[in-house]
C-alpha cells in the first residue's frame, strides 16, 4: 500500500514539474519574441533652421592722423575723436554706445624701414559702437563719408565689424520642438515604406546650435540652426 501512494506522488510530482517547465517555456519564448521585436528601430535626424537678426553690432572706427609736430598731433587727434563722438550722437547713438581706446602714436622716423616716411608721427586710435541699434549700424556705412567731408580721415573695415545674435534661449524650445517634428514625419514615411507600425521614442539627442552668417554680404542676418537625433522603436 506504502509503494502504491509513493509511486502516485512520484507520478503527480513529476506532471507538475513538466507543466511548470513548459509553462516557463512559453514564458521565455514570448519574451525573446518580446525582446526581438523591441529590438527592430529606426533611426532618424530632424532638422530645424530660421533666420534672425542679430540684435547686438560692434562697429570700430579708426582714426589716423600724421604731423611732424607731436602737440599738433595731439591735438589732430583730439579734434578728430570729437568729430567722430559728434557725428555717431547725430546719427542717433548714446553716449554709453560709444568706446573710445587709448591713442596710439608711432615715431615713423624709430623704424629704419620708414625713415624716408613724410611724416615724423603717425597716431591712431579706435572710437567702437557697441549698440543694440543694429538698424542705424548698418546704415551707418553709408553715411561715413560724410567725415572726410568735415576733414576727419575716418574708416571702418568691414569685416571688423562683429553683429551678435543673443537671442537663443528664447528661441531653443520652439527650434528643439519642430526638429522632432520633423524627424517624426521621416520616421513615419520609413515605416509606411517598411510596411510597419511606428512605437514610441526610444532615445533622441540634441545636437549643437550653431549660429552662422546668411551670406557674407548680409552679416547682420543670422542662420541658427540645430539637428535632432532620434530612435524610434517599429512594430
Amino acid at each position: 500500500m506504502y509503494k502504491r501512494e509513493s509511486a502516485w506522488s512520484g507520478f503527480w510530482c513529476g506532471l507538475l514539474i513538466a507543466a511548470g517547465l513548459s509553462v516557463l517555456g512559453w514564458f521565455v519564448m514570448n519574451t525573446a519574441l518580446s525582446v526581438k521585436r523591441l529590438d527592430r528601430t529606426v533611426s532618424v535626424k530632424g532638422l530645424s533652421e530660421r533666420l534672425v537678426k542679430a540684435d547686438i553690432a560692434i562697429y570700430p572706427i579708426e582714426l589716423v592722423v600724421a604731423d611732424n609736430n607731436p602737440i599738433k598731433l595731439s591735438n589732430k587727434l583730439k579734434a578728430g575723436r570729437d568729430s567722430i563722438e559728434s557725428f555717431l550722437k547725430s546719427q542717433g547713438f548714446g553716449e554709453d554706445e560709444i568706446f573710445v581706446s587709448s591713442p596710439r602714436i608711432v615715431d615713423n622716423y624709430a623704424n629704419e624701414y620708414n625713415s624716408n616716411a613724410r611724416f615724423r608721427y603717425t597716431g591712431k586710435l579706435i572710437i567702437t559702437l557697441y549698440t543694440h541699434q543694429v538698424d542705424k549700424v548698418v546704415s551707418l556705412g553709408k553715411k561715413l563719408f560724410k567725415l572726410s567731408e568735415m576733414g576727419v580721415m575716418a574708416t571702418n573695415q568691414k569685416f571688423q565689424t562683429v553683429y551678435l545674435y543673443t537671442q537663443l534661449n528664447k528661441i531653443k524650445p520652439i527650434m528643439i520642438e519642430q526638429a522632432i517634428q520633423n524627424a517624426h514625419k521621416v520616421a513615419m514615411k520609413f515605416a509606411n515604406e517598411s510596411n510597419s507600425e511606428l512605437g514610441p521614442i526610444k532615445t533622441a539627442r540634441q545636437g549643437y546650435f550653431s549660429i552662422t552668417d546668411r551670406d557674407p554680404n548680409t552679416p547682420y542676418i543670422k542662420r541658427v540652426r540645430v539637428v535632432v537625433n532620434v530612435v524610434y522603436y517599429l512594430r
